[in-house]
């Protein structure tokens, strides 16, 4: 990564649409609560263009959505791509941020403004996380507390607090960042795929901050999506396989086979699906360097296992 840009010259927009940034939306047989989304994002004061990418919806997304004044695209891949929607997402955008948002949540107005211009200011931050408010009253999700008493020390080129983990949906990056990174991680697919993206940003030495000033709203349906424990549990097995070193990956293995032979819920299904994957995880394991892998070990300290940071 360059570290010798300068920031950017030109005066940020303060009213009307901001040509800064892009939503990346994905999608998959929610109609109703993307539109709910959709027109939430079309609200917003930065009127940002939407680029939605339908992970072969087979309700009536493709009809309901191709005509909506927020959506300056529909991505159509063909299957379910899972959290790599996101990546066919930032490679089409034209701005130099992209914010994303699930099929059911949305940003508060002015927060992608203030998103833009701290990234502006601050040209080594690749990610900012945000503030995330759950259901009609705008609860704090849990993960809100955990980001803001990260541990790890405060560094001067950077806004907020800063952090090695997110949630996908109330996170804005610098599309140099992403892009330079790899986006997803094509083997997790979904299911706690935030953790190994922050790590690769950070390995290239972008810095990740958590600023409670941005918000996103989260509108979770009641029945939420199945199967997501197990994929989480996965998913913690690979990332440490992929990046950390053995003790840490052999520790976070033996946690799962404990996990299934007592019966936790998803967890047989997490290691038979860990197992299948585990061949093409080692051979693209590569380590983290040591600073960053320090960073890791201060936020394993009491994390339970496959928790976001």
């Amino acid at each position: 990564m360059s570290t010798d840009r300068a920031p950017r010259t030109a005066r940020a927009p303060t009213t009307g649409p901001d040509p800064r940034i892009t939503v990346a939306v994905i999608t998959r047989d929610r109609c109703a609560s993307l539109l709910r989304t959709l027109d939430a994002l079309a609200a917003l004061p930065e009127r940002p263009p939407v680029i939605v990418v339908d992970n072969s919806s087979t309700d009536a997304t493709r009809r309901a959505v191709q005509d909506h004044p927020a959506v300056a695209r529909l991505l159509r891949p063909g299957t379910n791509t899972g959290a790599l929607g996101r990546n066919l997402a930032v490679r089409h955008a034209r701005t130099p941020y992209v914010a994303f948002s699930d099929d059911d949540s949305w940003w508060t107005p002015g927060s992608l403004r203030r998103a833009a211009d701290l990234l502006d200011r601050h040209p080594r931050l690749g990610l900012l996380a945000a503030r995330t408010l759950v259901g009609e009253e705008a609860a704090d999700d849990p993960l809100n507390a955990v980001l803001a008493a990260s541990p790890l020390p405060r560094e001067p080129d950077l806004p907020g607090r800063p952090v090695l983990g997110f949630l996908a949906c109330a996170s804005v990056v610098r599309r140099e960042a992403f892009l330079s990174a790899g986006g997803y991680h094509p083997l997790l697919f979904f299911g706690g795929e935030e953790t190994l993206l922050a790590y690769d940003l950070a390995a290239r030495g972008w810095g990740l901050a958590y600023e409670p000033a941005l918000s996103a709203r989260h509108q979770p349906g009641a029945q939420g999506r199945t199967g997501r424990s197990s994929l989480v549990r996965r998913n913690h097995v690979l990332t440490a396989c992929l990046r950390r070193p053995w003790p840490v990956a052999l520790r976070a293995a033996a946690d799962l086979v404990l996990a299934a032979a007592t019966g936790r819920p998803g967890a047989r299904r997490a290691l038979r699906e860990t197992l299948v994957r585990l061949p093409a995880a080692l051979a693209r394991r590569r380590t983290l360097p040591p600073h960053v892998e320090h960073a890791a070990r201060l936020l394993d300290r009491g994390a339970a296992p496959g928790a976001g940071r």
